[in-house]
């Protein structure tokens, strides 16, 4: 693996912090690692965007935003409000290439979900994907009714476009666990059509950079270089 996308199942279920965990493994192992964002929304000019908290939470790995939207909109709508170019997917795969030949590992973080429009003709993240032939990561919430449904139709989506979904991460994990957070450990997967890779909790993003790294080893799964086994996590939270 060269190059990794990693998509959500919607805003606010912890993707950029999955980015920086598998960053931080990667990098602890000694691989050289790039961050790519297409398209940075909701923040200003002058203000720490997400390739910044990835450094701040990771170390120094190398990062590029190819663009910067200050309104908190879709990359299409954000674009066209402020005069900014849009992010088209050849401009993205060919950034996300020249990466790759200088590193080990490049994780795309994307803007939303899977099919948020980054140009005006409908052009998405699973566009850059494809273009790609890179594998996708999703980063869901930690169970519900809208998640299940929102993580079924991303894996469907990236599936009938040629996509290889590697995976779920669960990316904020509540403490405790209510029923809708444990309901949700056993279907969301179910619904990806595809293993559980981690499990992530909530508030990690708060942690120091040590206590960051810990967490990520404790929650991603030997395919990020990290210790977590979903079958053993599983048990514990249900007491079996």
């Amino acid at each position: 693996m060269s190059v990794l996308v990693v998509t959500g199942t919607g805003t606010g279920v912890g993707k950029t912090v999955v980015t920086a965990a598998i960053a931080a493994l990667a990098r602890g192992a000694g691989r050289r690692v790039a961050v790519l964002k297409p398209a940075q929304t909701g923040v200003a000019h002058d203000a720490p965007g997400d390739v910044e908290e990835i450094v701040r939470l990771a170390g120094e790995v190398t990062t590029r935003e190819l663009r910067r939207y200050p309104e908190p909109l879709p990359p299409h709508a954000a674009a066209r409000r402020s005069g900014i170019a849009p992010v088209g997917p050849a401009e993205a795969a060919a950034a996300a290439t020249r990466l790759a030949d200088t590193h080990d590992l490049v994780l795309i973080d994307g803007t939303g979900g899977l099919l948020l429009r980054f140009t005006p003709d409908g052009a998405t993240l699973a566009d850059v994907a494809w273009a790609l032939g890179a594998p996708v990561l999703l980063v869901a919430g930690a169970g519900g009714t809208g998640t299940v449904d929102a993580t079924a139709l991303t894996a469907e989506v990236a599936t009938t476009r040629g996509l290889h979904v590697i995976g779920v991460v669960i990316g904020s994990w509540p403490s405790p666990a209510g029923v809708v957070a444990r309901s949700g450990l056993r279907d969301v997967p179910v619904a990806a059509g595809a293993p559980l890779l981690g499990v992530l909790p909530a508030g990690m993003g708060r942690l120091s950079r040590a206590g960051f790294l810990q967490e990520a080893r404790r929650g991603l799964s030997p395919w990020f270089d990290g210790d977590f086994d979903a079958d053993c996590f599983e048990k514990e939270t249900f007491g079996e």
